[in-house]
């Protein structure tokens, strides 16, 4: 029932309840009936799930299973368990890397209980009563003044001056005034927004002036609150898009294993010309071997790492990442949905401009006509509007207890939403003086005369037109615009607002608005020039929100802004045929920003959402990246958010985006290192096999994947971003791993290596025997795994650019020379320390050796220097 459009009494009929409120027997069955006020819990995940859910990962269960072929082969051989340990620590290691980042559980709901008033003043058989919260009931008529937390959802019967902070529900940055009466429909409503619901109290809001009494409607689940704690459990999380990549990658990895080892059985049968144990064996063998050469072992760990790395750099930047994939999911965003109020604004009213002869005065009278209090330290208390007109005097050198102790206050007649105005009368040195603030309508019809000069002149028309024209003109602008004037007196006044607020002196206007954060709209101009389009979603007016977006840029010539009410009249089909023109919503609820959201990804578009109050959290969760702000954001938000603003600031998520395509660059760099060498170390296998010897044992390919390749991998991951980063396009989300040509690159880059490889297994098997054969090789395999180590080493200084020759780059990778220089010496030492060369069965390598597989594995930076310039020369035709 929409209670809102029907009258108090009629309310109360449908409630069975009464001015007087429920009997407490009446409460008590009601209460057992429907459950108590209060929200759902969500379930948390545990530590051991979460646990669980890393080694989910396809890259992670494809290391399980070849952990579990080499325990397999090693019982069968009698053999130690070095390649189980070594692969089942990396997916340790990186499970409780994964676990590390993303501990903190979910506590969207217990936050949202938190909002909750603990006790209220409830009427039970006509007696005031305190109870718990969380025992009222729907029919409860509750009690309400400044202060209280409002505990439920309740329509008004009554309100005195009444106002309520709904900023986290709605969206909206003023307190609303509420009214009792009736609200109706127009002809083309089918709803009335919840912002406009001004008869109503909700769940979660707080009453910052008045009082009021009201009979609660909803309880629990079925309030407005309810409905968005319902909506936050409901919200699904999807895959990023690294994770997608990651996924495709491990499937084509676990085809290409697959496919070539049934190749080799192939071969193998028909050159023994039968099936039999040893064959199948040796078939086992090489799979294992293939296995461990074409899975990058360090993948999961080095993208881990990389992301880690890149959440510590985001915090000193003021972003902090909750969740550890988010990082990269900001460097291909495409579109950001903003909330205005405290996200693009600075959530303070602030007067901005004025009209009349003396600013002072202006600023003074309506200082004095306010409650708001300001102290030492400069910080402001009380109802925003008013806070704002004390700010105001301050800054221009009128501190509010200074102005007190000169015009002390003697009566009032407090503010009162069917008269606009309020009037506060105070001492001064003629005797008393009235200062009356309101409207400007209603307070221009009450003034007599105006301030010129200084002194009291009669009004004029001309100048009362002038008055409408400045009011006008400010509210075009969005302006919140407050009238004051004053009325001297002699004697004291009777404190009634007829007797007070008649023959009045005008004085003057001022205008105030929620102003934007002075570093949005560069940012916002960023974004542009990286290809992100902003959209501003709100809970205010839809005059200040276009207001707001055309100062800020966000709406443009040709672009729509839309209510929430409008947004509810467009059918699905409409909606996705406007949406992508529509820059500026205003006077939404939870659900529209759901579905703006939703609208955007299922376009395929990377979609990130802001925001603060607890009416964002469910678009939050729904977003690809839900980003709160950390010190206006509600804990809701921030517990449901992607990453947190630690300092408020619109702009960070530019610095945020520009970190994440940076590291995503960066994971590419890595991914195509690793794969490249996977490529050659399959290529080398299968090769050798074909030929009828072994190059590389299991154990040799893990070291190689596990410590040579990954030092000089985390070293690409700490690379500086390229200087047009932030002024491309995002990058197309659906674009396989292996896009701009990074898949040739691997493929030849792959098969340069093997041949270096292959050359110098064989020339190590004639220093060691004088003959060129092809045939198994202790010292060959020495030489080979020699070789491909410095290949590695050295072709990940080509890794930092995939297009950019390595000698143009404008900075050294401090990082990648200390990678290189540890895996050359870990390469160095397992080759030359005798228990270690023995556990891996090396041979010894004289200086004349150890220096032919370096110069060999060197051949790989000019030889990729040469195919770049000419994939930059062709790049250049093409363009």
């Amino acid at each position: 029932m929409r209670y809102y459009c029907e009258e108090g009494r009629e309310a109360l009929e449908a409630l069975e309840s009464s001015e007087n409120g429920l009997s407490d027997a009446e409460a008590q069955k009601r209460l057992e009936k429907n459950g108590k006020n209060r929200l759902r819990e969500a379930k948390g995940k545990s530590i051991i799930l979460r646990f669980l859910e890393q080694l989910a990962d396809p890259m992670i269960i494809i290391l399980v299973v070849a952990a579990a072929i080499s325990g397999v082969l090693a019982v069968v051989e009698n053999e130690s368990f070095t390649d189980v340990i070594i692969i089942l620590s990396v997916v340790i290691i990186n499970a409780v890397l994964g676990v590390y980042q993303e501990s903190k559980a979910e506590k969207a709901i217990e936050a949202l209980q938190k909002m909750s008033a603990a006790t209220s003043k409830v009427l039970r058989d006509g007696r005031v009563t305190v109870i718990r919260s969380e025992d009222l009931v729907v029919g409860d008529v509750i009690l309400l003044e400044a202060g209280d937390a409002v505990p439920a959802d309740a329509r008004l019967l009554e309100s005195a001056s009444l106002k309520v902070e709904e900023a986290a529900l709605t969206g909206e940055s003023v307190p609303v005034t509420k009214f009792i009466d009736i609200i109706n429909l127009s002809d083309s409503e089918r709803d009335v927004p919840l912002g406009d619901r001004k008869n109503m109290v909700y769940m979660g809001g707080t009453i910052v002036y008045g009082r009021g009494k009201a009979v609660v409607t909803a309880t629990g689940m079925d309030t407005e609150m309810g409905k968005i704690a319902d909506a936050l459990q409901n919200a699904k999380e999807g895959d990023t898009p690294l994770q997608i990549k990651l996924n495709q990658l491990s499937k084509t990895l676990t085809w290409l294993v697959l496919g070539i080892c049934v190749v080799v059985f192939g071969v193998q049968v028909i050159r023994a010309g039968s099936l039999s144990f040893e064959l199948v064996l040796n078939s086992f063998m090489v799979a294992v071997s293939l296995a461990v050469a074409a899975i990058p072992e360090g993948l999961a760990a080095v993208v881990t790492v990389v992301l880690s790395i890149g959440v510590t750099n985001m915090s000193k930047r003021n972003a902090v990442i909750r969740r550890l994939t988010a990082v990269e999911t900001l460097g291909c965003a495409q579109v950001i949905c903003s909330d205005k109020t405290g996200t693009l604004t600075q959530n303070k009213m602030t007067v901005v401009d004025y009209f009349g002869e003396d600013e002072k005065r202006i600023a003074r009278d309506m200082a004095l006509c306010s409650d708001a209090e300001i102290d030492d330290h400069g910080n402001v208390t009380g109802e925003p509007t008013e806070a704002a007109l004390v700010a105001w005097a301050d800054r221009l050198g009128l501190d509010k207890p200074s102005l007190k102790e000169k015009h002390a206050r003697r009566g009032e007649a407090p503010f009162d939403s069917m008269r606009k105005m309020m009037s506060t009368v105070h001492d001064c040195d003629d005797g008393l003086i009235q200062f009356t603030k309101g409207a400007p309508d209603v307070i221009l019809d009450r003034c007599t005369h105006y301030l010129k000069d200084g002194k009291a002149v009669p009004m004029t028309k001309e100048y009362a037109d002038g008055v409408v024209a400045a009011n006008k003109a400010m509210a075009d602008r969005a302006l919140r615009v407050l009238a004051c004037a004053e009325r001297q007196h002699s004697d004291a006044p009777e404190y009634e607002a007829d007797t007070l607020e008649q023959g009045l002196c005008f004085i003057g206007l001022c205008g105030m608005i929620d102003p934007v954060r002075p570093e949005v709209k560069d940012a916002i101009i960023e974004c542009r020039e990286a290809g992100i389009t902003p959209i501003m979603i709100t809970g205010d007016h839809i005059d200040t929100a276009v207001a707001i977006a055309k100062e800020l840029t966000i709406l443009g010539d040709g672009n729509e802004a839309v209510s929430g009410s409008q947004l509810d009249t467009m059918s699905d089909e409409e909606f996705s045929r406007r949406f992508m023109n529509i820059r500026v919503y205003a006077r939404v609820q939870p659900e529209h920003k759901t579905r703006i959201v939703n609208a955007w990804r299922n376009a395929g578009y990377i979609t990130a959402m802001t925001g603060d109050g607890v009416n964002d959290a469910p678009s939050i969760k729904a977003a690809d990246i839900g980003v709160g702000m950390g010190i206006t954001g509600t804990d809701v938000t921030k517990n449901v958010a992607d990453m947190v603003l630690a300092d408020d600031n619109f702009a960070t998520i530019v610095g945020a985006v520009e970190e994440g395509r940076r590291i995503y660059d960066n994971i590419r760099k890595a991914i195509q290192f690793l794969l490249g060498s996977n490529m050659s170390e399959v290529l080398c296998i299968f090769a050798a096999t074909l030929m009828g010897f072994t190059v590389l044992e299991p154990v040799h390919l893990l070291w190689i994947n596990l410590v040579t390749d990954c030092f000089p991998a985390l070293g690409l991951g700490m690379e500086k971003a390229e200087p047009n980063i932030m002024r491309r396009k995002p990058r197309d989300a659906k674009a396989g791993i292996f896009a701009d040509g990074m898949g040739f690159d691997i493929a030849y880059q792959g098969v340069l290596v093997t041949v270096l490889v292959l050359v110098s297994y064989f020339i190590g098997h004639f220093v060691e025997t004088g003959t060129w054969a092809i045939t198994d090789s202790a010292h060959g395999t020495t030489m080979a795994f020699l070789t491909i180590s410095f290949a590695e080493i050295f072709h990940s200084f080509n890794m930092r650019s995939q297009r950019r020759s390595v000698f143009s780059l404008p900075s050294q990778n401090v990082m990648l020379w200390v990678a290189a220089v540890v895996s050359l010496a870990a390469t160095t030492a397992v080759c030359e320390i005798p228990f270690l060369a023995d556990a891996f069965g090396f041979t010894a390598v004289g200086i004349k050796e150890y220096l032919i597989a370096a110069t060999l594995g060197f051949c790989v930076i000019p030889i990729v220097e040469l195919v770049k310039f000419i994939q930059r020369k062709a790049g250049k035709k093409q363009a």
